[in-house]
This record gives C-alpha cells, sequence and structure tokens, in this order.
C-alpha cells in the first residue's frame, strides 16, 4: 500500500521549525512519507506552519496558502491544513476568508492533526523526538515557549500565551539524542531566556542549564538567542566563560535606547542600566559577541530619541545586529494606547540609516580579524568555494565565512581557517594544512 505523501511549509522563526520537526517526526513515525519545504509541493496533504508576529510575516503566510490554495485547485494536492502562530491568534476568522484551507490548527496542536488523520503514533516516541530539517551538524534547542513580559508592541504572549520552560532532565534527554545524530552545534532558543526556570524551579535556572548541557558529551558548540535585558541572569556570564564549547555570542533584542521610548515600550529597563548591561557582559565574557535588535518609529521617538539610538549604536558597536520599522499589531497594548505617529517614509528613512551605520561598524569589526585563523564549522559547498561559519555567527542571520575549495574539506566539519578579506557581512579565509 502506496503510503501517504505529507508536505510541511515552514514559515516564520526558529522556533517554528522546531514545532515543524518535532510533527514532521510523528507523522513519520504512523506512517506518512513527510517532506519539508519541498520546491515542489504535490500529493495527499499541504501543512502550512505560519507565522504571526509582524505584518509581512502574516502576508507571507497569507500568500503561501493562496498558492497552495490555486495547487489544490489544479489537483496537485488534495487537502489543505494550517497551524502555526497566524492560525493561533487568528483561528475564526481565517476559517470564514479562506474557505479552501480543509482544516485549522493551533500553534501546538500536533495531536489534532494526528487525529483528524486517523493516525497513531508509536508509544515509544518522546515529547522532544524530532526530525532534524536542517543540515545534520546543527539543530536548534527550543527551552521555553511564550513570554509573561507584555511590552507594548508585541503581540507574541497573545499567541504563545505565559512563559513556559521545559525541564532540564527532558532538554538534557534531547540534547543526547541528537547528539547520538550527529549533531554538534546546539542553537539554544525561546522568546526569552532570561526567565528560563522561573515557572518550574521558582527561580531563572539559565546558568545551571547551560552548565549541563554544556557537559554532554558530543556538544562542541552551544549558542544562546533571545536574552531579555531587564532582570537579565547574571550568574549564566561566568558558566559562558568557563566552558570552551559554550560559543562567546549572545542575542539580546534591546529595540532602544532612549528612557523615553523604551517606558512607552514597557521594556522595564533604563539607558543607563542598558549601558551597564553591555559593559558588565564584555567585561565578565571577554571577546564575546553581541547581536541586537533595534525597532525605528515606535511612537514617541522623534529626531532627537532616533539620535539618541544612532549614538548609542556608534557607542556599543556591535558585533551583529538588526533592525525593524515598527508596525502595529492587533491587541497590543501599543495599539490600544498609543497612534501610530511616525510616518512610513520617516519609519523607512530612519532604518536605512541604522542599518547604514551598522554596515560601516561590522566592516571595521570585520577587518580586525583578517590574518587571526579561527575555527570554522562547514555548512555547504558553492560551485567556487565552501560556507562556514565561526562561533560568533548564528545559522542564517549572521556573516558567513568563504572558504577557498581545498581538499579535505568534509561539510558538517570543524576546519581551522586563516581570515584573508573582510566585507561588512562576509568574511574570507583559507583552511589550514
Amino acid at each position: 500500500m502506496k503510503r501517504k505523501r505529507i508536505d510541511i511549509i515552514t514559515l516564520g522563526c526558529s522556533k517554528n521549525l522546531v514545532d515543524t520537526e518535532r510533527l514532521s517526526y510523528r507523522l513519520a513515525a504512523a506512517g506518512y512519507d513527510v517532506v519539508n519545504d519541498s520546491d515542489d509541493v504535490h500529493g495527499d496533504i499541504a501543512i502550512v506552519n505560519t507565522c504571526g508576529f509582524i505584518g509581512d510575516a502574516k502576508q507571507e503566510s497569507i500568500d503561501t496558502i493562496l498558492e497552495l490554495a490555486e495547487a489544490k485547485k489544479q489537483g496537485r494536492i488534495k487537502q489543505i491544513f494550517v497551524m502555526g502562530c497566524l492560525s493561533q491568534r487568528y483561528f475564526e476568522d481565517l476559517k470564514g476568508e479562506l474557505p479552501e484551507v480543509d482544516r485549522f490548527y493551533g500553534k501546538f496542536d500536533w495531536d489534532g492533526i494526528i487525529n483528524d488523520l486517523g493516525a497513531k503514533v508509536p508509544e515509544s516516541v518522546e515529547p522532544y523526538h524530532r526530525r532534524i530539517t536542517t543540515p545534520r551538524h546543527y539543530t536548534y534547542l527550543k527551552i521555553s515557549e511564550g513570554c509573561n513580559r507584555f511590552c507594548a508592541f508585541c503581540a507574541i504572549p497573545l499567541i504563545t500565551g505565559r512563559h513556559k520552560s521545559v525541564p532540564i532532565e527532558v532538554l538534557e534527554n534531547e540534547v543526547r539524542s541528537l547528539t547520538a545524530q550527529g549533531v554538534k552545534e546546539f542553537n539554544v532558543i525561546a522568546q526569552d531566556l532570561s526567565s528560563y526556570g522561573t515557572d518550574i524551579y521558582g527561580e531563572p535556572r539559565l546558568a545551571e542549564l547551560v552548565d549541563r548541557l554544556a557537559g554532554v558529551e558530543g556538544v562542541e558548540w552551544l549558542r544562546l538567542h533571545y536574552a531579555y535585558p531587564a532582570q537579565f541572569p547574571w550568574d549564566v556570564l561566568p558558566v559562558m566563560a568557563r566552558h570552551d564549547n559554550v560559543c562567546r555570542y549572545l542575542d539580546i533584542a534591546l529595540q532602544h535606547i532612549s528612557d523615553n521610548v523604551l517606558a512607552n515600550m514597557r521594556r522595564h529597563i533604563t539607558k543607563a542600566e542598558t549601558m551597564e548591561l553591555i559593559e558588565r557582559i564584555r567585561r565578565e565574557v571577554p571577546g564575546i559577541h553581541l547581536r541586537t535588535t533595534l525597532m525605528v518609529g515606535f511612537p514617541g521617538e522623534g529626531e532627537a530619541e532616533f539620535e539618541e539610538l544612532k549614538e548609542f549604536v556608534e557607542w556599543a558597536r556591535f558585533d551583529r545586529m538588526g533592525a525593524f520599522a515598527y508596525s502595529e499589531e492587533d491587541g497590543t497594548y501599543a495599539a490600544a494606547h498609543y497612534a501610530d505617529s511616525v510616518p512610513q517614509e520617516v519609519k523607512e528613512s530612519r532604518l536605512a540609516a541604522i542599518m547604514e551605520l551598522q554596515e560601516s561598524i561590522a566592516l571595521e569589526l570585520n577587518e580586525q580579524k583578517v590574518g587571526k585563523t579561527m575555527k570554522v564549522l562547514i555548512d555547504r559547498e558553492e560551485p567556487d568555494y565552501y560556507v562556514g561559519r565561526t562561533e560568533f555567527d548564528s545559522p542564517e542571520v549572521d556573516p558567513e565565512v568563504l572558504v577557498a575549495k581545498k581538499e579535505g574539506i568534509t561539510i558538517g566539519e570543524f576546519a581551522d581557517v586563516t581570515i584573508t578579506e573582510a566585507l561588512p557581512f562576509e568574511l574570507i579565509g583559507e583552511i589550514n594544512k
């Protein structure tokens, strides 16, 4: 009997990707042929794991669903299922507006999908089991879901609910399972790393988690993403400094620096506290690379506040930085209490200016690496070079190292690479043999 094919299309962030991987494992264990992010979606069922964070992400989700609706009309697929953040948040609205979709599910309703298919997952499947869709040598490790911060602009708590940590023992088992499959690099992710453990243990336990995961045999890189600046867990810094396999890297979204804007955003931190945070992190973990995300155009950001933000970027000299323009999100505090007062063209102009400033800083910082030999994990092969990353580079979002082709380079393995040239968002190097 031919096994039914299920195509899963994942949109949005790496946290969504982990959800897809868990669903994929369960479907495959139940006897389905599961295909992830295929360029040729066809067969029995297409499942879209949607994103609903900001306007552009919502539109991408809707466009993808409409493309699948056309494929269904043409007979290339039989059914469309929609899950994820957009479906979680706008469940009833989507049911009325997209009749082409056969079934809608919430963000975590994997059992609902399995049950509706009449499938049975073997009892041996553990909650953490998943089917890796990234290159086999790296993955994402989601240590909690949800957020209790309720920043004025953010809809995440409305979608994912309150902060809920995964117990340390469960995460240790997941990491052991993945290292047994050949995973070397773990990118630790959560909406709010800083709060990890508070709901289970009554206090933050990020430091203990990192310490224990770093001790798991086979973990060669452990990288931390999405710490919250307020109530930062200081005890994680000596753990990072002590373990060689904990990357000197921290992703900590700061959003802004103006006290006025930070207060409007309900970020629970001041400019002075933010600057002390950066200085202390760099002091306690020498050589650390900081990644942040900033927002321009939030209500209350005038020219003076934007100039203050630019001065902060020049002072902080972030190794990695992203930025985006504020967009009003339904149901948030900002949508209810502030007028979206900054014109769109002003937002876009400020966004371009702040990223142009960061590009010049990134180039200066990269140029300091020329002549140095760095440990590089080789991700893939291109026609003219290999592509890898240092411990300071997270997959997909950070710079890459382009390595001149040479015999003996193996994808998924580490290599010592001497940096020969620097670009704003790339390094070029030669392998040492």
